[in-house]
């Protein structure tokens, strides 16, 4: 079990997702979330991604869990997580169809941006 983030990672992940959320919410374009929540992506596969957005055409993979791929997952790279939020989780997203995935790194003061696929908002 991975510990607990510490509250530097909470604060950034609290920030991003207001940010996000006063976004979406003023122009009623979908939802945001928080982890833990579950993201289901196959029988096999499911993650719990820091912010996860769904747009509103996407609204009905909103279940008792998230089934199905986001349009976006962000990730803040924790101590110990470096390789699983840049490589492992990645390709993770791109292949079950994930529309964007954003990395948001403390240490570097950046955030990467990854666009996938051609999904439609």
């Amino acid at each position: 079990m991975s510990p607990a983030p510490n509250p530097i990672h909470q604060e950034i992940v609290f920030n991003f997702a207001t940010l996000l959320w006063s976004f979406v919410r003023g122009k009623t374009l979908g939802k945001v979330f928080l982890r833990p929540l579950d993201v289901v992506l196959s029988e096999r596969r499911a993650v719990q991604p820091d912010v996860i957005f769904i747009s509103r055409p996407h609204l009905d993979i909103v279940q008792d869990v998230i089934r199905g791929a986001p349009d976006l997952v962000a990730e803040v790279i924790s101590e110990g997580s470096w390789r699983r939020d840049r490589v492992e989780k990645k390709d993770l997203y791109e292949q079950f169809g994930v529309g964007e995935y954003w990395i948001i790194d403390p240490e570097a003061r950046a955030i990467e941006v990854f666009v996938f696929g051609k999904r439609s908002l």
